[in-house]
């Protein structure tokens, strides 16, 4: 590992068809390789949005009739030379190869290195179960999923990396074990729907990020998926100071990249060394 990688946050508005989706995660991809990024991070549901297509697909991915996805992410790694973190895939199995009971799926956070190997599995712990006063109003996500119960970090060529999605962000004590774990960076790829994100999306990630001193690579959803749907996006890079070094401040689909430099992320933790200060 070098000491300075950059790496790529994608924003989608992602349908609720899988091709159209995985063309515009191609297009993306590429841009993200063509700026030079060494690592890709896809958001939360990149591949299909609408809750009965997710469960659909991952039922599908039990029965050994699905695994065109995958296919796909592993493709494009190997093509383009580029690790890539696929936001979250629906899985009707879990890691241990036993299938999700009751229809349900797991919400699973991929990560493939640049021969097109699949490398690690995070599935979702925390479930968005919350009322919000958007057009929706009501989301209750352990209807369609069960929560993983797993910690994961995996070693990348911009350090250790935790692995996290979306919903994870408000519980600061993952993020604490992800450290623990050695981890020096964390992605947190995300769907936000636009009302809590306007709130919460930024100050959430840049505590995080300060609280643990990593960085903080968070792609979005960013746009109107349809009548109901709104995300935030506002995808962002952040340091292990907590200051944004990049961020795509508009909606819709886009790549922004930043240098996950090791030695500024050293510094950080050598001048404050909060976990060496720690009493509880």
């Amino acid at each position: 590992m070098t000491a300075s990688v950059s790496v790529a946050a994608i924003q989608m508005v992602s349908g609720f068809e899988v091709e159209q989706n995985l063309v515009r995660a191609r297009e993306l991809l590429e841009q993200a390789a063509e700026d030079g990024a060494r690592v890709a991070v896809l958001p939360e549901n990149f591949a299909a949005f609408q809750n009965r297509r997710l469960a659909d697909l991952g039922q599908s991915e039990a029965r050994g009739e699905d695994g065109s996805i995958q296919s796909f992410v592993g493709r494009e790694a190997a093509r383009l030379g580029l690790w890539i973190v696929a936001g979250s895939l629906p899985m009707g199995t879990r890691p241990d190869g036993t299938v999700v009971p009751d229809g349900r799926v797991r919400a699973a956070c991929m990560v493939w290195n640049d021969q097109g190997e699949r490398v690690a599995r995070y599935d979702k712990i925390h479930l968005f179960d919350a009322l919000v006063g958007d057009s929706q109003g009501r989301y209750q996500e352990s209807d369609l999923f069960e929560p993983g119960d797993e910690v994961v970090t995996v070693d990348t060529p911009a350090g250790r990396l935790g692995l996290s999605i979306c919903y994870d962000l408000r519980f600061p004590e993952l993020y604490r074990r992800l450290r623990e774990a050695g981890a020096e960076w964390v992605v947190v790829p995300s769907a936000f729907t636009h009302r809590t994100g306007e709130a919460h999306w930024e100050p959430l990630l840049r505590a995080r990020a300060i609280e643990d001193q990593v960085w903080i690579c968070a792609p979005n959803q960013g746009g109107q998926h349809d009548e109901r749907r709104q995300t935030w996006g506002h995808s962002m890079i952040i340091d292990p100071w907590g200051s944004v070094v990049a961020e795509r401040a508009e909606d819709g689909p886009g790549v922004v990249s930043a240098v996950v430099d090791r030695d500024q992320l050293a510094s950080t933790r050598s001048a404050i060394p909060v976990w060496e200060h720690r009493r509880l």
